[in-house]
């Protein structure tokens, strides 16, 4: 069973930076895709960033492309999301997910991001 759990959200003001944290256990990730998604009130949730476990091949969202970085740390097995520049419309709550081809996809509870202006 993978297990995700999501840190490092919180309240912010606008221009401040996050990095988000996604600790990975219960699996073997190398046949994994790893990504972020975020939901703000009222909206579905959405795509931001993923990247290929084994491979390191990271792409993103237009929305974020410049603003989010998406990385990881094989050894921790641990992802991250580094967010610059915050802006009032990055409020949501962010979850890590975790997608393979044969063992398919699981979630995180998620972490909540408030950005204040």
């Amino acid at each position: 069973q993978v297990h995700l759990v999501e840190s490092g959200g919180g309240l912010v003001q606008v221009g401040g930076s996050l990095r988000l944290s996604c600790a990975a256990s219960g699996r073997t990730f190398s046949n994994y895709t790893i990504s972020w998604f975020r939901q703000a009130p009222g909206k579905e949730r959405e795509f931001v960033a993923g990247i290929g476990w084994s491979t390191g091949i990271a792409y993103y969202a237009d929305s974020v492309k410049g603003h989010f970085t998406i990385s990881r740390d094989n050894a921790k097995n641990t992802l991250y999301l580094e967010i610059n520049s915050l802006k009032p419309e990055d409020t949501a709550v962010y979850y890590c997910h975790a997608a393979s081809p044969t063992e398919g996809d699981y979630w995180g509870q998620g972490t909540q991001v408030t950005v204040s202006s």
